[in-house]
């Protein structure tokens, strides 16, 4: 019963995090001023990327889109939606956030428990978890002509990373299983949208121009 429970709210999770992306590629987009085709095709490569890219490193051949035909329907309304209430958005960047914070949540639990199916190390879960949750994102900001947030000095990848620390650190305490994905989501929102909110960084290490 326990294990039925968690495949169900796994499968809400995996719903969940495509939306979040989808509506986070949608404003983007928008921001950009792409057409409605240049929108969805930006909306479903952030939602996709990560996964197909995860898929392809761990040999799970077709990637899951190719197989479940319902993750196009997800991106579909998803879409469609972002862009009726558009009007009703005061703020791009605020609304982005938080839909790209819950994002990477989801799909960083995603990334894990699929590293998990395959029994693969932990460290390499979380990778696995990173990647899912990121490189859509990645794809996504090179498409728009924009330096992916993950090379730049905003802490994104590393909330996905923390947040797979703590999954695996309580995992390790015998807790039970269903509130660790919620714990690990909530962790790497907090983190994300505390970072931004006061403009805690990564260092950056470059060369100054020294003048002669």
């Amino acid at each position: 019963m326990l294990y039925r429970m968690k495949d169900e709210f796994l499968k809400l999770i995996d719903i969940l995090g495509v939306a979040a992306f989808s509506i986070s590629g949608v404003l983007a987009a928008m921001e950009k001023k792409l057409d409605v085709f240049g929108i969805f095709i930006i909306a479903f490569i952030t939602a996709m990327g990560g996964g197909t890219l995860r898929d392809m490193l761990i040999g799970d051949t077709p990637v899951t889109w190719m197989r479940n035909t319902d993750y196009s329907v997800i991106v579909f309304f998803s879409v469609v939606l972002a862009i009726l209430f558009t009007n009703s958005i005061h703020n791009f960047q605020k609304t982005l956030l938080v839909f790209d914070s819950l994002g990477l949540g989801f799909f960083t639990v995603l990334g894990i428990q699929k590293g998990l199916l395959y029994e693969l190390h932990p460290g390499m879960c979380i990778a696995l978890g990173t990647i899912t949750a990121c490189f859509g994102g990645v794809i996504r900001d090179i498409s728009l002509n924009n330096i992916p947030l993950i090379f730049k000095k905003e802490i994104y990848a590393t909330a996905c990373i923390a947040g797979g620390i703590i999954y695996f650190f309580l995992l390790n305490t015998k807790i039970r299983t269903l509130p660790l994905e919620i714990i690990c989501i909530a962790a790497i929102v907090f983190v994300r949208v505390v970072a931004v909110k006061y403009k805690l960084s990564l260092p950056q290490i470059h060369k100054t121009n020294s003048k002669a």
